[in-house]
């Protein structure tokens, strides 16, 4: 009986094919949204005078929430300290910490420590990443324009430190804006990433066609990481599904897979039924 209640929690809460599971992180879903959105009324030193308790009461019935998840979590995996270490592991428990470090930190002087415990708290917002179907082959597609990005940095590097000191040379002597080399790159990149601050501008002629070349350059720059990653998205995508290795924890397999490509256990087959 244990061991059946422990597959059906762990169906629930770690296989978002089965219906149970998709209502699961349905709900799941909206108290991590309305818990963040708690956390920002409390930063509100208005809401928080007037409606100090309510907010407070709400952030122990969140955290009472997350606890009990997290416990389920630890209680239906195979190797719970595997799943303590993991990522979603660590956060998860950073959802509840701070809530009752805030119980052992009592006093006036404590304050100042228990504001910023609770600020960890905002990482609950990482637990969102369970519900992008997507983020594998994102990270594949990262990780597979690594090297051209690379590349892709580099040369724009290259670009505004050639830029800065030419624009060194040209303003340098009457510019006190562009007095060193380190001003000249820090203008490069500003333009460069067509920020503008407009902090430093060129005074020549020969300044002001440096400046429009680059800024046109910039323009050309900003589509070309968003083509690298792209065109890898389009190679490698394959529609991984969201199913859990009940060894490892990993998710994104293929929509056929029989074996956990990351560990090679064998994957549930039940539960896609």
């Amino acid at each position: 009986m244990s061991e059946q209640l422990r597959k059906e929690i762990y169906d629930t809460i770690f296989e978002a094919e089965t219906p149970r599971g998709k209502l699961f992180d349905v709900a799941l879903l909206l108290v991590i949204l309305a818990s963040v959105v708690v956390i920002m009324l409390d930063s509100i030193d208005e809401l928080r005078a007037n409606y100090g308790p309510t907010l407070v009461g709400l952030e122990w019935v969140f955290t009472g929430l997350f606890t009990i998840e997290y416990l389920l979590r630890l209680y239906c995996v195979r190797y719970p300290r595997r799943y303590a270490l993991s990522f979603f592991g660590i956060v998860d428990l950073l959802a509840i910490l701070p809530t009752y470090l805030g119980l052992i930190f009592g006093g006036a002087q404590s304050m100042v420590v228990i504001r910023a415990l609770r600020l960890l708290r905002v990482f609950r917002i990482f637990k969102l990443a369970r519900f992008l179907g997507e983020a594998d082959t994102l990270a594949r597609a990262m990780k597979g324009s690594l090297h051209k990005l690379v590349v892709f940095l580099v040369t724009v590097v290259t670009t505004v430190l050639i830029v800065g000191t030419t624009m060194y040379l040209i303003e340098g002597a009457e510019n006190e804006d562009v007095a060193s080399i380190p001003q000249g790159v820090y203008w490069a990149i500003v333009t460069v990433t067509t920020v503008g601050y407009g902090d430093i501008t060129p005074d020549s002629a020969a300044g002001m066609a440096l400046a429009s070349i680059l800024m046109i350059i910039g323009f050309a720059i900003i589509a070309v990481p968003t083509g690298i990653v792209t065109a890898e998205l389009v190679h490698r995508r394959k529609h991984p599904t969201t199913e859990v290795c009940p060894e490892c924890l990993a998710e994104g397999h293929d929509a056929d897979a029989v074996h956990c490509k990351f560990c090679g256990a064998k994957i549930n087959p039940e539960s896609r039924a």
